[in-house]
């Protein structure tokens, strides 16, 4: 879809299409609000701003709309339905890993959602399933406080990422 055309999208339209790169509700509402909007740079500039402006609890529902890396598939694909394309995607080396690191992710997986209250959040684009790995298992010793603006900062890449496959979709 192009820009004009996203522009030019029902309101009911938009936001569908925007809580496909974000499930933070806050988010979408502020997004809404700045609709039409100028270019790309724009639109990613105010992704951005909003996504900063949002409150941890928003930040939070954002991350109950992510699968769990590494997780089961066919359950992911019932609950993710109109994102299941681009998060299969974002996590396709996941597929490939290893069964040793595939339960490494999962325990670690389990780990950092008791101690942090949400799943562990990355940008899995271009990473293979060790990388993400290696990631949550160096983010496990973080303070909340530190690691809930590290998983910020990864949900905003994965925002600009799905806002650049909608536009390009």
């Amino acid at each position: 879809m192009t820009l004009t055309e996203l522009n030019n999208l029902p309101k009911t339209a938009l936001i569908e299409a925007l809580q496909k790169c974000c499930g933070s509700t806050a988010w979408v509402e502020h997004m809404v609000a700045q609709f039409p909007i100028a270019d790309a740079k724009a639109l990613m500039d105010q992704a951005q701003t909003q996504w900063n402006s949002l409150r941890e609890a928003d930040w939070r529902e954002a991350f109950t709309h992510h699968p769990k890396i590494g997780g089961d598939v066919e359950a992911l694909r019932a609950k993710f339905a109109s994102t299941s394309t681009w998060a299969e995607g974002e996590q396709a080396s996941v597929k490939q890993a290893s069964q040793a690191t595939l339960e490494a992710l999962s325990a670690g997986n389990e780990d950092y959602e008791r101690k942090f209250g949400y799943i562990f959040i990355v940008c899995a684009t271009g990473k293979t399933a060790d990388e993400m790995l290696a990631l949550l298992q160096a983010r496990m010793p973080n303070n909340p406080a530190d690691e809930i603006l590290i998983a910020a900062g990864e949900q905003d890449k994965i925002t600009r990422i799905r806002l650049e496959k909608l536009l390009a979709a």
